[in-house]
C-alpha cells in the first residue's frame, strides 16, 4: 500500500535533516505491538505514531454509533499529528486491520523536536494543510454526489496513491469511506465491471478504463 495523500511519510518528516539528527529523532519513538482488531488510539489521545508494520484503520463513529472509515493507511505513514495544531482527534479512532508495529512519540516529546528541528515543524504543517484540502473535497462529494460518482471519486483518488491496481481495501472500507452500505457499493461495482471500467478481484481492484470513470465522477 502506497502512501496516502495528504499523509506525512517518514521520507517527508526526515528529508532535510542529517543522519544523526535522523537517528536521534528515531530514537524519540518508543516502538509498540498491537493485535489485530486492537484499538490503536481514542479521541483522547495526543501523541504523535509512525506506523512502522502491518495496516491501520481510521475511522469515526457517528451520533447512532454507526463506523464511518477515513482512511485506511500503510508502513511509512505519521499520523495523529493533526491534535498539535488544536484539531484533536475528537471523534477519530485507529484500529489495528492486520498485527502492528508502530513507533509512538507523547506530545511533551513531540513540542520538544519542534523546537529544536524547525524544519521538521514546516514539513508537519504542509501535511496538515494537503490533508485538509483532501478532506474538503470527500466532504463535497459525499454531499453533493450520487453513489456511483462517489464511489468513481474515491476510486480515482486511491489509483493515484497506487496506481492502476488498488489493493488493501474490502467492499466494507469503499462503503465506510463514501458513507453507504456495503451492500449498495458491492452493486455498484458489479455496474463498474459490467461496464468494463474496472476488474475486481480478492481485495484488489483493477481500473481499465479511466476516462469512463472520470465521466461518472464528474456527474
Amino acid at each position: 500500500m502506497k502512501k496516502r495523500i495528504g499523509y506525512l511519510s517518514v521520507e517527508d518528516i526526515f528529508r532535510d535533516l542529517s543522519p544523526q539528527e535522523r537517528q536521534e529523532v528515531e530514537h524519540s519513538f518508543s516502538e509498540t505491538t498491537f493485535r489485530r482488531g486492537e484499538v490503536i488510539y481514542t479521541p483522547e489521545e495526543e501523541n504523535l505514531f509512525l506506523l512502522k508494520r502491518g495496516i491501520v484503520q481510521l475511522y469515526r463513529l457517528t451520533r447512532e454509533g454507526e463506523k464511518r472509515v477515513i482512511d485506511t493507511l500503510g508502513p511509512g505513514i505519521i499520523f495523529g499529528e493533526m491534535s498539535l495544531i488544536g484539531q484533536g482527534m475528537y471523534n477519530t479512532f485507529a484500529q489495528a486491520v492486520e498485527d502492528c508495529t508502530l513507533g509512538t512519540m507523547e506530545r511533551t516529546a513531540l513540542e520538544r523536536l519542534l523546537l529544536q528541528r524547525p524544519r521538521v515543524a514546516l514539513r508537519i504543517v504542509e501535511g496538515v494543510g494537503k490533508r485538509l484540502s483532501e478532506a474538503e473535497s470527500l466532504l463535497e462529494d459525499i454531499t453533493f454526489k450520487g453513489v456511483s460518482a462517489r464511489l468513481a471519486s474515491l476510486l480515482l483518488r486511491l489509483m493515484k496513491e497506487q496506481g492502476p491496481v488498488i489493493a488493501g481495501y474490502t467492499h466494507q472500507a469503499l462503503a465506510d469511506t463514501i458513507g453507504t452500505y456495503r451492500e449498495t457499493t458491492t452493486q455498484t461495482l458489479g455496474v463498474f465491471k459490467r461496464q468494463g471500467l474496472i476488474r475486481i478481484g480478492r481485495k484488489r481492484l483493477q481500473i481499465l478504463d479511466v476516462e469512463g470513470l472520470r465521466e461518472i465522477a464528474e456527474k
